[in-house]
């Protein structure tokens, strides 16, 4: 994990990180609409969401302007990132706490909902389990919890050919293929890449029920569980 967290600490690679997710992950402006829309089912007006991997910024700003009644707790263990995450709120960052450090040093809550977007993906599996658990624990009983990130089949060469896709949909969004083809290799390299099944059945072994699919977009899955 802490060698995928590496570009996160590199002050360009933070300084741009905004310009990546929308030219690299299909629907990215979408993904924080239905986000919010999955939580709003089942969360009261003043709906208090904890925000893992919440570096950046750009899912807060885009809940806060949607709910202005909702408040966030978030973490990320990039200082950097929530740095970044903070300057991307701008007045709206007194509506959100945010934490240095992994699930661990999150607070208890309990939550209203959660949400982890385009971070799983960096943890092996063990942590992820761990993670997962961490958030359940965190979780009024039935909150919403919301979790996008790269997903992949693995059979009969299947990973490469998504894998392909992905630097392919980058080119087609307007990165130059030789960053493109680089970032593929690093996704080979620093991704824990499972299947859509193996991470149902995480969820399920964390303790959430009614997991259910609501979005694929080439390489990325997202799904909504319940506490």
């Amino acid at each position: 994990m802490r060698e995928s967290l590496a570009p996160f600490s590199d002050a360009a690679a933070v300084a741009h990180y905004a310009d990546g997710p929308p030219r690299l992950v299909p629907g990215y402006a979408s993904l924080h609409r239905m986000t919010a829309v999955l939580l709003a089912e089942r969360t009261p007006p003043a709906a208090h969401v904890l925000v893992h991997g919440a570096g950046g910024g750009l899912e807060l700003k885009a809940f806060a302007e949607a709910h202005p009644a909702w408040t966030f707790t978030g973490v990320d263990p990039s200082a950097d990132m929530l740095g970044l995450a903070a300057r991307t709120l701008g007045p709206l960052a007194p509506r959100a706490r945010l934490h240095h450090g992994l699930i661990e040093d999150a607070p208890e809550g309990p939550f209203d909902a959660a949400t982890s977007l385009l971070t799983l993906h960096f943890l092996p599996i063990d942590e992820r389990r761990r993670t997962l658990a961490g958030i359940h624990r965190r979780l009024l009983p039935g909150a919403p919890f919301v979790a996008v990130h790269a997903s992949v089949p693995q059979e009969d060469g299947a990973r490469d050919r998504w894998l392909s896709r992905y630097a392919a949909f980058a080119v087609a969004s307007g990165v130059d293929p030789v960053r493109a083809a680089d970032g593929r290799a690093a996704v080979e390299a620093h991704l824990s890449l499972l299947t859509p099944a193996q991470d149902e059945a995480l969820l399920r072994e964390a303790g959430f029920s009614g997991v259910e699919l609501f979005h694929t977009g080439f390489t990325f899955r997202g799904w909504v569980a319940y506490a």
